[in-house]
C-alpha cells in the first residue's frame, strides 16, 4: 500500500459508528490516531470538544499570508454497519479497491488531506494562507462538529470532502426532517364505529402530502433539479384489536438554495390543515440543513476548477442531492466547495468501498489546492 492508503487502513479499522445508531463509539479513537500522525511530523493539532469523548481534531501549518485561512475538513465518524455483507472494520484491499466502512465516506478523503498537509511540511513549502485540517465529529446524525468549529472561525475557503468521485461540487439540497400526527379514538375492535380510526386518518394525510409532492416538480435548479420529499416512518396504534388513538410519520425533505426552511414548514402546516376530517397536526422538527450554493466564480470554486485542468479532470461545476459540512461553513461566511474520492452509491452501502487511484488523485488535488489559493 502506498502511505495514503495505509492510513486510510488505519482509519477504517476504528470504530467510529455515529454514537446515535447501534453499536456506535465516540470518535475520540479516530482523532488519537490523527493526532499522532501529524504529531510525530511536527505538525500542531489541539482537540475541539465537541460532546463529552467526542472532539474535532484541527491540524494547522502556518502560511505566507497569516491573516489569511483555508480550511479543509472531513468527517470521521461513520454510518451503522447494520446489513453489511462484508467486514466493516477489515480493510481489504482488491483489484484497486479499498473495502471497509467509511472506506468512501469520508476516510478516504481525511486520509487524502492528511497527508496533502504533510507533504508541505516535509518538504518545508510555506502555502500562501495559513492551511487547517479539520477532523469533525458527528456529520452523520446532527452536524454538531462542524457547528461547534463554526464558532468563532473566520476563513477564506473551505473545501469539504464527501464522495463526489472527485467532481467539483458548488451546489447542493437542504433537508428538513419533521413529525406529522394524527389522532383518533381508542375502541374494541369488535365496535369500531365507537372509535376514531387515526390509521386511516393518516392515510388520507399522507394521500395529500403525495398528492402535493407532485408539485414540487415546477421549482427547480440547474445543477440539483427540483426539491423532494419522502415519508420514511410510519408509526401507529398498540394491538390488532384496538381502534388505534394515535399515528405519526417521519417526513424528510430536500429543499433547494431558493428555499427557506420556514416556509417550508409552513407550506406543510397550511397544508394539514386542509385535509377535510382529520386531526392532524405538524410535530417536532429532528433537523435542519441548510443548502448550499458557491458562485462558481468565487476564489474556492476557481481555483479548484482549475487545479482540475491542471490534472486533466473534470472541472466543471456539478450539484448533488444529499447534505454535507460545506453549507454550514458557508453560511458561517466560509464560502465552501465540496470534492472528494469515491461514489456515494458506495456510501452507507453493504459493501463500501474507494477506487485507490481517487484517493491518490484526491491528494494530489487537496495537495495543490493549498498551493495555489492565495
Amino acid at each position: 500500500m502506498t502511505p495514503v492508503l495505509e492510513t486510510l487502513a488505519g482509519l477504517v479499522r476504528i470504530n467510529s459508528i455515529n454514537p446515535a445508531y447501534e453499536g456506535g463509539r465516540p470518535e475520540s479513537g479516530v482523532a488519537a490516531l490523527i493526532g499522532q500522525f501529524f504529531s510525530e511530523r511536527g505538525i500542531e493539532t489541539w482537540q475541539q470538544e465537541v460532546l463529552a469523548g467526542r472532539p474535532n481534531l484541527i491540524a494547522r501549518l502556518p502560511g505566507r499570508e497569516a491573516s489569511r485561512r483555508i480550511v479543509f475538513e472531513a468527517h470521521t465518524d461513520t454510518a451503522s454497519v447494520a446489513g453489511m455483507s462484508i467486514p466493516p472494520f477489515e480493510p481489504e484491499l482488491r483489484g484497486g479497491l479499498l473495502y471497509g466502512r467509511g472506506a468512501c465516506d469520508t476516510k478516504a478523503g481525511l486520509a487524502a488531506m492528511m497527508h496533502a498537509l504533510a507533504s508541505l511540511a516535509r518538504e518545508r513549502r510555506v502555502p500562501p494562507c495559513e492551511v487547517w485540517v479539520v477532523a469533525a465529529a458527528d456529520e452523520e446524525y446532527s452536524y454538531r462538529g462542524v457547528l461547534k468549529l463554526c464558532e468563532g472561525l473566520t476563513a477564506a475557503a473551505g473545501v469539504v470532502s464527501e464522495p463526489t468521485s472527485l467532481r467539483l461540487v458548488t451546489a447542493h439540497k437542504g433537508c428538513v426532517r419533521f413529525q406529522v400526527h394524527t389522532r383518533g379514538r381508542a375502541a374494541h375492535s369488535s365496535k369500531p364505529q365507537l372509535g376514531v380510526n387515526a390509521i386511516a386518518a393518516m392515510a388520507r394525510a399522507v394521500l395529500a402530502i403525495e398528492k402535493d409532492a407532485e408539485s414540487l416538480a415546477g421549482l427547480s435548479h440547474p445543477l440539483l433539479d427540483h426539491p423532494t420529499c419522502n415519508i420514511g416512518l410510519i408509526r401507529g396504534g398498540t394491538q390488532v384489536n384496538i381502534v388505534p388513538d394515535s399515528c405519526s410519520i417521519d417526513i424528510d425533505y430536500r429543499l433547494l438554495p431558493c428555499q427557506r426552511i420556514p416556509d417550508v414548514l409552513e407550506h406543510y402546516d397550511r397544508l394539514l390543515a386542509s385535509v377535510p376530517d382529520v386531526q392532524v397536526r405538524r410535530g417536532s422538527v429532528m433537523l435542519e440543513s441548510v443548502a448550499l450554493e458557491t458562485p462558481a466564480d468565487s476564489p474556492a470554486a476557481v481555483v479548484a476548477a482549475q487545479v482540475l485542468r491542471d490534472m486533466g479532470l473534470e472541472a466543471a461545476p456539478a450539484g448533488v442531492p444529499y447534505g454535507s459540512d460545506a453549507s454550514k461553513l458557508s453560511r458561517a461566511g466560509v464560502p465552501s466547495i465540496v470534492l472528494g474520492p469515491g461514489s456515494i452509491d458506495r456510501a452507507h452501502a453493504a459493501v463500501e468501498y474507494v477506487e485507490c487511484e481517487q484517493v491518490e488523485q484526491a491528494f494530489e488535488f487537496y495537495r495543490r489546492f493549498m498551493l495555489a489559493f492565495e
